[in-house]
C-alpha cells in the first residue's frame, strides 16, 4: 500500500512539474530582462543538448548556484585529483552558479576534463535522457537539491546518489514533514546523506524513517570550512585599499531586497560620525542590481557602479557591488562585515567566506539557513548582532572606535573556522566506498575497467578470442551453452575468463546476443561487473572483475565481461558426485549465503554449479549476472530454497550424489546462527 502511494504522489508531483514548465520558462524571460544569461542554453534545461561520448561513465556533481558552487570547489578539485581517468561533470540551476563554475575551472573545460551544463528540470523524461547521456557511476548533489523524478531515474539506472555537505534547518524539517509521502521514499533512494552537523543527521534520518542502528546520514561537516583563498587576493585587495586611501570600510555582503534600507539608513547615521566611512554594497541576486542603485540614488548618497569599472573617489559613499564572482575580494578589502539576509527573515548566508578571512563579523537575527555556524560564533563572542538600522550604526561605530575589539572578534572567527575543516577529507573517503571503475570510451563502445587494469590494456581488444589466440594466450575453454575462453596476461599470475553474453531459451534460438537498449549501469556486463567490484571490497568471495563491455548495436547492445578466474577451483555439482562435504563445510556455505544476504546481494540462480570449492576448501560464489544489490529482507528464503531444490534435482538425477537431508540441516544451522549472530549484534 505504501509502495501504491509513492508511486501516486510521484506522478501527480511530475504532473505538477509539467503544468509549471511553461510558467518557469516565463519566468526566465522575465528575469532575463535583468541577465540575458537565463534565456541562453534552453536545451539544456531539457537535456537536449549533444554530450560528448567520451563524457560517459563518470561523475556528475550537482551544486544548484554561486554558494554551493563556492563550497563545492574543494571537493570537485579533490576528485579530478584523486579520479584523473572518471569524466567530470559539474551541473548547476542558476546563471551565476553557472558563471562561477566557467569562471574556476575555464582550462578543465577547454581540455575536455570537465564537461558542464545546467541540471535539467526535474521530469522522468529530461533526467533519463540526462543519465543516458553520462551514463555516471555516481552522482553527487550538494546541500539540499533534492529533486524526486531524478532520485527515482536515478534509483532504475542503478546510479548512487550521495547528498553531501547537506544541510536541513528546523524550518524546513517541518515543511517536509508535510509532505512525508513524497520525502520518505525520495530520501531511502539515496545511497547515504553526509551532513554538516548532527542536528541535520537527526532531521534527516528521522524524515526516512530510519534509526540510529542503521542511519541513512552521518556528520561529516562543512566543505565551506575547507574554502581555499586565491593566492592573489590579499595583494589584490591592498591594491585596491591603496586606490581609496585610509578611509574605514565596511562591506554588506549578499543582502535581499527589505534590509538594504536599514543599511543605507545605517550609512547615513555612520556619516554623522564617520564621514569618510565607505560601504561596499552586494545584492545577492543580479536582477535587483538596477533597483538597489536607484535606492541609493534616492538616499542621495554619491556612488559608483563596479560593473562600469567607476573609480572611487574621496567623496564616494557606496560601491555598488553589482559584478560577479568577487565578494571575497570585497571581504578581504574590508575592515567590517555584516552577512545579508538576516535583517529579514530570509535566514542568513554564509559567514565561512569572511570568517576565513578574518575579518570582524555583524549579522542580523535571521540566520536560521546557517545555524550552527552562528550558534558556534555566539557560544565564542565572534559575531556583533544587531537588529536594524540604528543598531549597525551603533555597532559599526563603537567596532571601528575600538580597534583591540575588532581584532578580537576576527581572530576568534578565524580559529572557529580552522577548527571546524576535514569534511572535503571525510566525503572523499565515503565516496571511496562506492568502488568506482575506469570507463574507457571507445568508437561504438564503452567498458568499464578494474582500477587494477593496466593502462596499456584498457583499450586492448580484450574482448575478441581471436586476439588472444593469435597471442597464444588462451590456455583453456567451457563449452557449455556458449563457449568461455580462459586467458593469461603475461606477468599476471591468475587467468581470466572471457565470457560473452548470450540469451537462453527460445528466443536465443531466434536472438542469439542482441539485447534492447537499457540504461547502461543496468546493461548485462556492466550491471555484473559493478556488483562484483562492490562485493569484492565489501570483502566477500566473489570473482574479481577485470573489464566490461557495452557495445552499441542499433538501437540495442552486446556485453562481454572479463573475470579473473578462481585457480584450482571446482563447482559443487561435480565435487558432490565424487566426495561429500562434511558437516563443518555445509556450515561454512550456509554462513556464506546468509553473509551474502546481509550484504543485500540477491543471486537470481544461485545453484550448485554457481559454487566452487578452491583446494584450500574456500567457497566461492559465481555468475552474477542478472544479479542485484536489493532492499529488504523478504527476498532472503527464495534463493536458499532455490539452492536446495538444485541439490535435491542432481540427486535424483543422479546415481553417485553426496547430499543428504543432514547435510542440508547443517547448511541451515549454519545460515541460521549467522542471521542470529548479527541480529544480536545490531541489537
Amino acid at each position: 500500500m505504501s509502495d501504491l502511494l509513492s508511486r501516486l504522489a510521484l506522478l501527480g508531483y511530475s504532473l505538477l512539474i509539467y503544468l509549471l514548465r511553461p510558467l518557469l520558462l516565463l519566468l526566465f524571460v522575465w528575469r532575463s530582462r535583468a541577465d540575458a544569461a537565463y534565456r541562453q542554453r534552453f536545451a539544456e534545461r531539457f537535456a537536449l543538448q549533444p554530450v560528448a561520448p567520451a563524457q560517459q561513465g563518470g561523475l556528475v556533481v550537482h551544486a544548484v548556484s554561486m554558494g554551493e558552487v563556492v563550497a563545492a570547489i574543494p571537493l570537485i578539485e579533490a576528485l579530478l585529483r584523486d579520479y584523473p581517468a572518471l569524466p567530470m561533470t559539474i551541473t548547476c540551476t542558476t546563471p551565476t552558479g553557472s558563471a562561477r563554475i566557467r569562471q574556476h575551472f575555464a582550462a578543465q573545460i577547454d581540455a575536455g576534463r570537465v564537461y558542464h551544463c545546467y541540471l535539467p528540470f526535474d521530469t522522468p523524461g529530461a533526467n533519463r535522457r540526462l543519465l543516458h547521456k553520462l551514463a555516471p557511476q555516481l552522482v553527487l548533489l550538494l546541500e539540499t537539491e533534492l529533486w524526486p523524478n531524478l532520485l527515482h531515474t536515478a534509483t532504475a539506472h542503478q546510479v548512487p546518489v550521495l547528498l553531501v555537505n547537506a544541510r536541513l534547518s528546523r524550518r524546513s524539517a517541518r515543511g517536509y514533514r508535510r509532505f512525508a509521502w513524497l520525502v520518505k521514499p525520495m530520501l531511502q533512494q539515496l545511497a547515504g546523506i553526509l551532513a554538516q552537523d548532527e542536528a541535520t543527521v537527526r532531521r534527516f534520518n528521522t524524515l526516512a524513517g530510519l534509526n540510529n542502528a542503521s542511519p541513512l546520514a552521518v556528520r561529516a561537516g562543512n566543505l565551506k570550512y575547507d574554502m581555499r583563498i586565491a593566492p592573489d587576493l590579499a595583494l589584490r585587495a591592498l591594491a585596491l585599499r591603496a586606490e581609496w586611501g585610509p578611509r574605514p570600510v565596511l562591506v554588506a555582503g549578499s543582502t535581499h531586497a527589505g534590509e538594504d534600507e536599514f543599511i543605507l539608513s545605517a550609512l547615513q547615521i555612520l556619516r554623522q560620525q564617520q564621514p569618510d566611512i565607505l560601504l561596499i554594497l552586494v545584492p545577492r541576486h543580479p536582477d535587483r542590481f538596477d533597483s538597489v542603485a536607484r535606492l541609493i540614488e534616492a538616499e542621495d548618497l554619491k556612488f559608483v557602479r563596479r560593473s562600469r569599472d567607476q573609480a572611487v573617489t574621496a567623496d564616494t559613499a557606496v560601491l555598488l557591488g553589482d559584478s560577479m564572482g568577487e565578494l571575497m575580494l570585497w571581504y578581504q578589502a574590508a575592515d567590517l562585515v555584516f552577512i545579508g539576509g538576516s535583517l529579514i527573515p530570509r535566514g542568513g548566508h554564509n559567514p565561512l567566506e569572511a570568517m576565513c578571512l578574518a575579518k570582524p563579523l555583524l549579522s542580523g537575527p535571521h540566520v536560521f539557513n546557517f545555524a550552527h555556524a552562528y550558534q558556534l560564533l555566539e557560544q565564542h563572542a565572534a559575531v556583533s548582532w544587531v537588529s536594524d538600522a540604528t543598531t549597525l550604526a551603533e555597532q559599526v561605530q563603537t567596532l571601528l572606535s575600538e580597534p583591540a575589539e575588532r581584532q578580537r572578534l576576527a581572530a576568534a572567527g578565524l580559529a572557529l573556522y580552522e577548527q571546524q575543516g576535514g569534511a572535503t577529507a571525510r566525503i572523499l573517503n565515503s565516496i571511496s566506498q562506492q568502488t568506482l571503475a575506469m570507463p574507457v570510451v571507445l568508437p561504438g563502445e564503452l567498458r568499464w575497467c578494474a582500477p587494477s587494469l593496466a593502462p596499456e590494456l584498457q583499450d586492448a581488444p580484450l574482448f575478441d578470442p581471436a586476439w588472444w589466440q593469435a597471442q597464444q594466450a588462451v590456455t583453456g575453454y567451457s563449452s557449455g551453452r556458449n563457449t568461455v575462453y580462459f586467458v593469461r596476461v603475461a606477468g599476471v599470475e591468475t587467468d581470466w575468463v572471457l565470457r560473452h553474453y548470450y540469451r537462453g531459451g527460445l528466443i536465443g534460438n531466434l536472438n542469439k546476443d542482441w539485447f534492447a537498449a537499457e540504461p547502461v549501469a543496468r546493461s548485462r556486463a556492466l550491471a555484473e561487473f559493478s556488483l562484483l567490484l562492490w562485493m569484492r571490497h565489501a570483502g566477500l568471495p566473489v570473482p574479481a572483475p577485470v573489464a566490461a563491455r557495452y557495445q552499441r548495436r542499433g538501437v540495442g547492445y552486446s556485453a562481454d565481461i572479463l573475470l579473473e578466474r578462481i585457480p584450482h577451483s571446482q563447482d559443487l555439482f561435480h565435487y558432490l558426485q565424487q566426495q561429500a562435504l562434511t558437516q563443518v563445510q555445509w556450515q561454512q556455505l550456509g554462513t556464506l549465503v546468509a553473509q551474502l544476504h546481509q550484504a543485500g546481494v540477491y543471486h537470481s540462480d544461485l545453484n550448485c554449479h554457481n559454487i566452487l570449492l578452491d583446494a584450500k576448501g574456500q567457497f566461492w560464489l559465481i555468475d552474477f549476472d542478472k544479479c542485484a544489490r536489493c532492499e529488504g529482507t523478504h527476498w532472503w528464503p527464495e534463493p536458499v530454497a532455490r539452492l536446495h531444490r538444485s541439490l535435491q534435482k542432481e540427486l535424483g538425477l543422479r546415481a553417485a550424489f553426496f547430499f543428504t537431508a543432514a547435510d542440508w540441516q547443517a547448511f541451515s544451522s549454519g545460515y541460521q546462527q549467522q542471521m542470529a549472530a548479527v541480529a544480536g549484534f545490531h541489537g
